[in-house]
């Protein structure tokens, strides 16, 4: 059984029309990267699974369970997280009170663990912890919100745009961190604009145009396949 299984959801903002029927799963254990480009709807598929979007059909099934109509909040304590695009990371928060924030479905007697947790992958953070988050650099704050998103302890972490706007040796520290923490147990899912460093870490991608699948396969053929290195890895 697939830990989340999404079967044709169909999403709408107001008339438009914005996810037409795609269907897609995720296996214990692996990294999966939807890829397309601006528009194609990736963003709003990782709402709907996040119970941000609620769709007028499919389903969306984790670990078992049915997920449509289920509040946010209770599909973080369900064991799935996720890290949203532009980071809102509280900006007026320290760096520990935002990671804090991430553990509010978790009991208070967990939540030391899970920080030491945290800062042991992100050690950077450790060395701010009590610094303004809105002081941070890009990549930091990035660091930080994938932080605050594993401080829930996760089976499924979604990460919307990671590398946005990020110099690229960050791109690189960012993509390095996603692959370790799939290594340590996290199964991911991951929506990117960088298509050639997301299909390099992913067992399995789809592509979406315009709300729709339209190729499917693991990272390795997607990246040798035409229309896709055409469309999006420029050769």
């Amino acid at each position: 059984m697939s830990l989340l299984k999404v079967d044709d959801i169909h999403v709408y903002y107001g008339s438009i029309h914005a996810i037409k029927g795609v269907s897609f799963d995720v296996e214990e254990g692996e990294i999966v990267t939807l890829i397309g480009a601006n528009g194609a709807g990736k963003s709003s598929t990782l709402n709907t699974v996040a119970g941000l979007l609620h769709p007028r059909a499919g389903s969306v099934e984790f670990n078992g369970k049915h997920l449509v109509g289920t509040p946010a909040h209770k599909v973080v304590k369900d064991g799935l997280a996720l890290c949203p695009e532009g980071r809102r990371v509280f900006l007026q928060l320290s760096v520990e009170e935002n990671l804090e924030m991430g553990a509010y479905t978790r009991p208070a007697g967990e939540i030391a663990d899970s920080l030491a947790m945290v800062y042991d992958q992100f050690p950077r953070l450790k060395e701010r912890y009590k610094q303004t988050a809105g002081t941070l650099s890009g990549g930091e704050q990035q660091m930080l919100a994938m932080g605050r998103a594993l401080m829930s302890k996760p089976r499924l972490l979604m990460l919307d745009e990671p590398s946005m706007g990020l110099a690229p040796i960050l791109v690189e520290q960012i993509f390095e961190i996603v692959e370790q923490l799939n290594k340590a147990g996290t199964t991911i899912l991951l929506v990117e604009q960088n298509a050639q460093m997301a299909l390099s870490i992913a067992h399995r991608g789809y592509v979406l145009e315009t709300g729709r699948v339209v190729i499917s396969g693991t990272g390795d053929e997607l990246l040798h396949n035409d229309a896709v290195r055409k469309a999006y890895l420029g050769g």
